[in-house]
């Protein structure tokens, strides 16, 4: 039996979505930045895997809350460094 657990559907795992590249520089000329500076998340990540994320991918990810309502936050897919 060949079972294979999709971390997107998961409760406690929040929306991820790769942006276009116009909503990617929307996005840096909005609050004047680069893409270095955006936090990072490694290319190797479960969720960044499920959505076909490649390298220098910007992701939107989407949190629900209680007390902010809706939070978006971005990362830039990296690699992971070797040890």
């Amino acid at each position: 039996m060949d079972t294979k657990l999709n971390v997107l559907t998961h409760v406690m795992v929040p929306d991820h979505t790769i942006m276009s590249e116009e909503e990617v520089r929307t996005l840096l000329s909005h609050y004047n930045i680069t893409t270095e500076q955006l936090p990072n998340i490694f290319h190797d990540d479960p969720a960044v895997k499920a959505i076909d994320a490649k390298v220098d991918d910007v992701i939107r990810i989407v949190r629900i809350s209680h007390t902010a309502g809706r939070a978006e936050s971005y990362r830039l897919v990296i690699k992971r460094p070797k040890k």
